[in-house]
């Protein structure tokens, strides 16, 4: 292969980049950003790839959840806490069903960018270049706002690094004991149906921790049941923000991307000679692919060649999204031939970007009911290959948001307007997401017995 170097990815053909109108102040940026400490370090991003290793094999799963894209505006200590929140649960329940350790990856702390259709929008005959997440420009619809700002690279870097810090802070600092179970719960969840079947699961594991502190195990001795781990992710999208973030580690002398444990290409930017690919080749991150529905098998071999040369657990994770029209058909050949092949690659599902649909009050938004159909024949493929169904990928938040329709609380389409906050994507809220859970538990708890 080529020699590989942080930037040797200038030199490949790029999609998806911001039209920068000053190159000098952009390159004043780099430059301030490429001396900042990084926001993860080499031995977590290791110890991922490790727990991803154990996905793969089928003996860990992995949950990978978050914003669709992180805004400035709604950066706020509530809202990180609160997407934690859900994320424990979630994994609790996975845990107590599955019986086997729940990997945690955030789409958070670093998921400013969003790749587009288009370069340019169109509102009420007015055309202005799209918004293409705060890291970018902002949401705002005149030309000043639309204009590429270099800055928002520094500004996206220091919340990200804000937010690092508060989920460290969180997963080790006694928040996410199992003793709090019950604290997790949010108010808008604990009224709904969902709320009282997931108090019986606390209740559950309360008496299994009383139990096993009579047997002499607890947080004191067992950092387990008072800590957790939760690893960050976002889609590597603007390589120059990745590249100043990236370090060589001083004791394996391997280069890691330092803005995130765990990055992803996304279904756009896959080309095999594109610059996504040549720079995600080159660091010793655990990396994602997603996989649409245009992914033809012999792509897919040469993407995990280019990828995963060694064939290691735990390196690569390749991201189904295919829609739940099409996840069967589209699905079992790409596994058929990874299979055939002896590749060691963890799949999860992305039942999310393949299942938007445009309502007749012009809201994005996802059906729960399409979400689960997706998931479902996501597990029901792997399950009729003899392969494993390694995780879910899910865009969600803790906020009470009315994005996606269907669920306990029965949104509608005429409800999407009472809370539709999101800047790109519709969102699961808390209730919808912890919903998928109990149903991918059950899933799991049936793979187990077979």
């Amino acid at each position: 292969m080529e020699l590989w170097t942080p930037d040797s990815w200038r030199g490949k053909p790029i999609l998806q980049q911001p039209n920068y109108t000053d190159a000098t102040l952009l390159s004043k940026v780099e430059q301030q950003l490429s001396q900042l400490p990084p926001l993860v370090f080499a031995g977590e991003v290791r110890a991922l790839r490790n727990q991803l290793a154990e996905a793969t094999e089928g003996r860990a799963f992995l949950l990978q959840g978050g914003d669709c894209a992180e805004s400035f505006a709604e950066f706020h200590a509530d809202n990180i806490r609160d997407t934690f929140k859900v994320l424990l649960q979630m994994a609790v329940v996975l845990t107590f069903a599955g019986s086997c350790p729940i990997v945690k990856v955030g789409r958070m702390a670093g998921q400013f960018a969003k790749p587009r259709s288009a370069d340019t929008e169109v509102v009420d005959g007015k055309e202005l270049p799209s918004y293409r997440g705060d890291i970018v420009n902002d949401i705002n619809f005149n030309a000043d706002a639309r204009v590429p700002d270099p800055q928002r690279l520094l500004q996206a870097y220091n919340q990200a690094a804000a937010t690092q810090n508060l989920l460290r802070a969180f997963a080790q600092g006694g928040f996410a004991d199992l003793g709090q179970v019950h604290a997790w719960n949010l108010g808008f969840v604990d009224k709904s149906p969902l709320g009282e079947k997931y108090r019986d699961l606390a209740d559950q594991i309360d008496q299994a921790l009383a139990f096993m502190k009579a047997c002499g195990i607890s947080g004191n001795n067992t950092p387990q049941i008072h800590e957790t781990s939760l690893y960050t992710s976002h889609e590597a999208l603007l390589l120059n923000f990745e590249q100043a973030l990236t370090r060589r580690d001083s004791l394996t002398e391997r280069w890691y991307d330092c803005s995130a444990h765990m990055l992803w290409i996304g279904d756009r930017t896959r080309q095999l000679d594109g610059a996504h690919i040549e720079f995600m080749r080159g660091i010793h991150n655990p990396i994602g692919v997603k996989v649409g529905p245009s992914m033809a098998a012999d792509e897919l071999l040469k993407l995990i060649e280019i990828l995963n040369p060694n064939n290691e657990p735990g390196r690569l994770n390749l991201i189904s999204r295919m829609g739940a029209e099409q996840v069967g058909d589209k699905l079992s050949p790409l596994v058929r031939a990874v299979k055939d092949a002896g590749l060691k690659v963890l799949w999860s599902c992305d039942p999310m970007h393949g299942n938007t649909i445009k309502t007749s009050n012009g809201y994005k938004t996802r059906a729960v009911d399409q979400v689960l159909s997706e998931m479902k024949g996501f597990f029901q493929v792997h399950q009729a290959e003899g392969t494993i169904a390694g995780g879910v990928h899910f865009e969600m938040t803790g906020q009470n948001v009315t994005e996606c329709i269907g669920g306990a609380y029965q949104i509608t389409e005429a409800n999407l307007a009472d809370r539709y906050n999101t800047y790109c994507d519709p969102r699961l809220n808390a209730d919808q997401a912890l919903e998928l859970a109990f149903l991918i538990a059950d899933t799991l708890k049936h793979a187990r017995r077979q």
